[in-house]
């Protein structure tokens, strides 16, 4: 007699076999597969993403386009960069399940749509990079399970509604690039953990309402109108890891109480009207990694309690008013990729361990008081962020992702491999090991007062783009030999030295215009007078450069002057009038 319960091994195969089946096939509903339809006809589609986008019922053949196992329903659209341009048609308002909704970086235009309560579930709404403009409807709060909404960089205008108030299930809101303009939102939503409002036209001072979203991980308010002070309450966001208020008009001093948002990654303040001491408070934020105060009016000497920021990879504290040395409160910062101070009345030598940092990239210290020879010796490690191709990292950029309602920060640090030591009182002699560093894409060491040579060995620069020395006091000649190893270089300036002897007549030379102005001594000309004599007193330098054949250009140039200047003569004796008007003159003076 046969077994009549069923085997539980069995059940569990033919399950997954079905489920196999189901998955390979899946019935998009008529009705979702009509709003798409709707939406398509709408649309402009030059590379015909949307050509599979038929009467076929099966949704696994749309593109971008997800449906539920369940009963066919759209759960996600996801349609990036694929060039799109028109409307955006209210039918998606008709996708009832839809959960995620991506259509940034294409080219749609016309007002926001106002998402009806038919698209309960929607939960992701990206537009960014798009046309849309208007304002933001207030009914978009509606959608009570948004959890991420991206508008930026579309052309939205006026100013965001104080009924415009999102639940706490929103925890991102990107409005940036846009034009929106007015007073900053204040209670658009209670569970934020990212909030960005950079690159608007919203204006007044920083409400203190802000610093009461205790959840908040990361705020931008950069690129706007913002004028006042920064409260004192910005203690209150203990969750903070990025702060960016960069490119506003905020006056005052740094509060010392931002001491409080001990977890920050990145203070951006940069581009202000801040003045006062840089305050040493500052030590407490021992886990800050991007520090940028540029362009402000910052005074005093760079705090020795700094030295506690040991975390810390860029620092930018140029065009400022800082004074005094650089101390050892840099030298702590043994992390550092990025250090500019450009622009500031620092004083003093260099020291040594500017140039030792093990992971150093680029190093600004133009702009100040700097005295005294560059240091001898250094370990600048100018590959450190080189790929295995030796290509180098992209511009520096922040990449934050969203893990269990946690954000996860990420950066990419700058491509440009440089020094710049320009606009100092540096003297002596440029050190040899600063010419010998393999992944150094520029270098500036113009006006100071450096003398000596340029040194010849150029083999390890392969990388240079830019050099400039000019406005120093350097003398010798143009080391030919390695120059002309610098195939990526773009820009060369070597003005306004000592430099002497011939500039070589290679093509590469001469596609920097005005870069060996300035030098008395350098022939650029070499049928001038002042290089025939230079070459004369070399002896063999023009053979040097250019073989024999150069050589005989400059007796040929000899010989050519000497011939006109006879036939000239013997041209004037020709003419009777002449010869009658010389010739008594010569008898006459000779008597006398």
């Amino acid at each position: 007699m046969a077994d009549r319960n069923p085997n539980p091994n069995s059940l569990r195969l033919q399950l997954l076999l079905l489920q196999l089946l189901l998955s390979n096939s899946l019935e998009l509903h008529p009705l979702d597969r009509d709003s798409l339809l709707d939406f398509k006809s709408q649309l402009s589609d030059p590379s015909a993403s949307l050509s599979t986008w038929t009467g076929d019922p099966d949704c696994t053949t749309w593109t971008g386009v997800t449906c539920s196992n369940r009963n066919g329903r759209v759960t996600r659209l996801s349609l990036p960069s694929l060039s799109l341009s028109g409307p955006l048609h209210p039918s998606l308002s008709r996708l009832p399940s839809l959960q995620t909704l991506d259509l940034s970086s294409n080219n749609l235009s016309g007002t926001l749509p106002c998402f009806n309560a038919a698209v309960r579930s929607l939960a992701y709404l990206n537009l960014s990079r798009n046309s849309i403009a208007g304002g933001v409807p207030t009914c978009i709060a509606s959608l009570k399970a948004l959890s991420a909404v991206d508008l930026s960089s579309n052309g939205l205008r006026y100013s965001i509604s104080p009924r415009l108030v999102f639940s706490d299930r929103l925890i991102l809101l990107d409005f940036s690039s846009n034009s929106l303009s007015g007073p900053v939102p204040v209670r658009i939503g209670t569970g934020l953990l990212f909030l960005d409002l950079s690159n608007n036209g919203f204006s007044g001072e920083m409400p203190v309402e802000l610093t009461e979203m205790n959840g908040l991980q990361s705020l931008s308010i950069a690129g706007n109108h913002l004028t006042g002070e920064i409260p004192a309450t910005i203690g209150n966001l203990t969750s903070l890891q990025s702060l960016d208020l960069s490119r506003n008009s905020i006056s005052g001093s740094i509060p010392l109480s931002i001491s409080g948002c001990f977890q920050l990654l990145r203070l951006k303040l940069d581009h202000n009207n801040l003045s006062g001491v840089l305050q040493p408070g500052i030590a407490a934020l021992d886990g800050l990694r991007f520090l940028d105060l540029s362009h402000n009016g910052l005074a005093g000497e760079i705090p020795l309690p700094l030295a506690g920021c040991r975390s810390l990879e860029s620092v930018d504290l140029s065009s400022n008013g800082l004074t005094g040395e650089l101390n050892g409160a840099v030298e702590k910062w043994t992390e550092l990729r990025e250090l500019s101070v450009a622009g500031n009345r620092l004083s003093g030598p260099v020291p040594g361990w500017v140039f030792s940092f093990p992971s150093v990239r680029s190093l600004d210290l133009s702009g100040n008081n700097f005295s005294g020879p560059i240091p001898g010796d250094g370990d600048f490690n100018a590959s450190a962020d080189f790929n295995d191709r030796g290509d180098p990292a992209p511009a520096e950029i922040l990449v934050i992702d969203i893990v269990d309602r946690q954000l996860r920060f990420n950066y990419v640090f700058k491509s440009t491999v440089g020094i710049d030591l320009s606009g100092n009182s540096l003297s002596g002699e440029i050190p040899e090991w600063l010419f010998g560093l393999p992944g150094l894409e520029y270098l500036n060491l113009s006006y100071n007062a450096l003398v000596g040579q340029i040194p010849a060995d150029l083999k390890n620069m392969g990388r240079l783009k830019s050099l400039d020395l000019s406005h120093n006091s350097l003398s010798g000649e143009i080391p030919a030999a390695g120059i002309s190893r610098l195939r990526e270089l773009k820009s060369l300036n070597l003005s306004y030295n000592r430099l002497s002897g011939l500039v070589p007549r290679e093509e590469k030379f001469y596609r920097f215009p005005g870069a060996f102005a300035g030098n008395p001594g350098l022939c650029v000309e070499y049928n001038s007078e002042g290089c025939r004599g230079a070459a004369e007193a070399e002896g063999t330098a023009v053979g040097a450069v250019e073989g024999d054949e150069g050589l005989v250009s400059v007796w040929a140039c000899w010989i050519s002057g000497v011939v006109s200047f006879y036939v000239s003569v013997v041209a004037m004796f020709s003419v009777a009038p002449v010869r009658n008007f010389i010739l008594p003159s010569s008898f006459s003076m000779a008597e006398m």
